[in-house]
């Protein structure tokens, strides 16, 4: 007769339908999670990543679920189907955000509340959303994705501040609750090579990343996916209220 095998853990991450989300989504089903991710918009393309979860980890569970993480009551109605799904959560990641590039003096105050809403906002209420999970685990892992961007980067004064913020709301919740078993930290990413950036980056500004950066490159989304493994394994449980930088080097922006 064979033992049983331990559960899967599982990972809760907003924004999982392209770009690092997506990869994250497809190397913790592969590392032995059973990951459930949220998407605003894109269907299809949420789909297409639960597939390519399918077809690398097939004993993983991977589900998909809409969500505009603006939306406090939508938070709490999706965490609340995916603890039911699920049973528990034991990572949250906030992945999802948006940018409303600008100067300070010409951001609109719907630009300002969009980007604050979805980046800062949205990750509070999945914070407060999977606590009691958490707490009840007597373990969990919040995994904030912010940006050097939160040292100030001119032209993107919303991006800027949001991804701030979080480094405030991660390093809270390290004070409030590393007493019990949970942890919380952020990456500070730099520029990685995803459909956004290879879309929206401009010349000059993927020539000065190159020549400034000390790894001469972007980041590959397998490098931040790997980042966020280590934050949520066991080997990081004495990594509390942290802001780890996977940025090649490059610690600043013009």
């Amino acid at each position: 007769m064979k033992p049983d095998l331990a559960p899967r853990r599982v990972m809760f991450l907003t924004g999982g339908s392209r770009g690092i989300g997506a990869g994250v989504v497809t190397a913790a089903a592969g590392a032995g999670f059973d990951v459930a991710f949220t998407y605003r918009e894109r269907r299809e393309a949420a789909d297409a990543v639960i597939a390519a979860t399918a077809a690398a980890a097939p004993e993983a569970r991977c589900r998909a679920y809409q969500l505009d993480v603006r939306d406090s009551a939508a938070v709490d109605q999706v965490g609340e189907q995916v603890l039911d799904d699920f049973d528990t959560v034991h990572v949250a990641v906030a992945n999802a955000a948006v940018t409303r590039a600008g100067l300070a003096i010409s951001t609109s105050d719907d630009d300002w509340r969009d980007v604050l809403d979805t980046n800062l906002n949205g990750a509070f209420y999945v914070a407060r959303q999977f606590l009691p999970a958490f707490l009840a685990n007597g373990f969990g892992r919040f995994i904030f994705m912010s940006s050097i961007a939160a040292q100030g980067m001119s032209g993107d004064v919303a991006y800027s501040a949001s991804k701030a913020g979080m480094l405030g709301l991660s390093a809270a919740l390290a004070k409030e609750y590393g007493r019990k078993g949970i942890t919380s930290n952020a990456l500070l990413l730099s520029l990685f090579e995803t459909e956004m950036t290879l879309k929206e980056l401009s010349t000059q500004n993927r020539d000065f990343y190159a020549k400034h950066c000390p790894a001469g490159r972007a980041g590959q989304v397998s490098e931040a996916a790997a980042a966020v493994l280590f934050l949520a394994s066991d080997g990081a449980s004495f990594v509390n209220g942290q802001a780890l930088g996977v940025t090649g080097g490059l610690d600043w922006l013009h």
